[in-house]
């Protein structure tokens, strides 16, 4: 999970390649102060779907894993994986960053388990079809990628029929404000509806970071265009107790700005 901003994206909009090369060299860059930040948040074997603190453990938004093939997509350092493993699924990993990867064998040795790994993109899994039960992602991946629906044929085609996609990503409607945990970012900046990608650039100008928003309907097209079933949308409540602030999260404008979206879907 990234820290989200609404800053002025520049006007241009880069090519699917480009975005998945800049954000690869991102997260790679950024993987050690992810982890040393919210590491202890997530848990070495935690399921967070969200900074509110929604827990698979409670919610099982999944279902009963034990003995299932699942594919966890933007794993980073295989928090959730590694929570799967507990449960008794066989849980595989994928992950644009080497360096989070690196992370996750490090919990992995830590915790005497071992959990499968590999480097991959989101929109051109590295995977065999019909080779899992269920898939998941919890923020990861899949806000920063451009081209969304080859990443749900591609979820669609490893996945078998009748499983589970389930995933979570920023809210449609924080993309509205600005990147501010505080009440006093209770202030409209930009449009719902204004789809350009929140992007960063590097000196040389080409993108160094790419975010990508997408309203509530265009994610229920991009499900049902690959073949899913909406089964439910869960916008996760800020748990009393949870003081940690990330990014534009935090307790105090998460008691009235929903800040995470679940998407809970089967492949029909």
């Amino acid at each position: 999970m990234a820290p989200f901003s609404t800053s002025d994206p520049r006007p241009t909009s880069p090519t699917s390649a480009e975005v998945e090369h800049a954000n690869r060299g991102e997260w790679d860059q950024m993987a050690d102060e992810y982890q040393a930040e919210h590491g202890e948040f997530l848990g070495d074997a935690g399921f967070r779907w969200s900074p509110e603190g929604a827990d698979e453990a409670e919610l099982h938004l999944l279902g009963d894993v034990a003995g299932l093939d699942v594919l966890e997509i933007g794993c980073g350092a295989a928090q959730c994986s590694r929570w799967l493993l507990a449960q008794g699924a066989r849980p595989v990993g994928l992950d644009v960053s080497t360096r989070q990867l690196q992370h996750a064998r490090r919990l992995d040795d830590d915790a005497g388990v071992h959990v499968p790994v590999l480097a991959g993109s989101a929109t051109a899994l590295p995977l065999a079809d019909d080779a899992f039960d269920a898939v998941c992602s919890a923020f990861g991946a899949l806000p920063f990628v451009s081209d969304v629906d080859a990443a749900m044929a591609e979820v669609a085609r490893v996945l078998r029929p009748g499983g589970p996609w389930v995933f979570s990503v920023t809210h449609p409607v924080r993309w509205m404000f600005p990147d501010d945990p505080t009440d006093a970012g209770l202030r409209v900046v930009r449009s719902y509806f204004d789809r350009a990608p929140y992007l960063e650039h590097a000196a040389d100008g080409s993108v160094a970071y790419a975010e990508h928003h997408r309203t509530v309907g265009d994610w229920v097209r991009a499900l049902v265009g690959a073949g899913f079933v909406l089964d439910d949308l869960v916008e996760p409540e800020w748990t009393p107790g949870n003081t940690h602030v990330w990014g534009g999260w935090g307790p105090e404008r998460g008691a009235t700005l929903p800040g995470t979206t679940i998407f809970c879907s089967h492949l029909g």
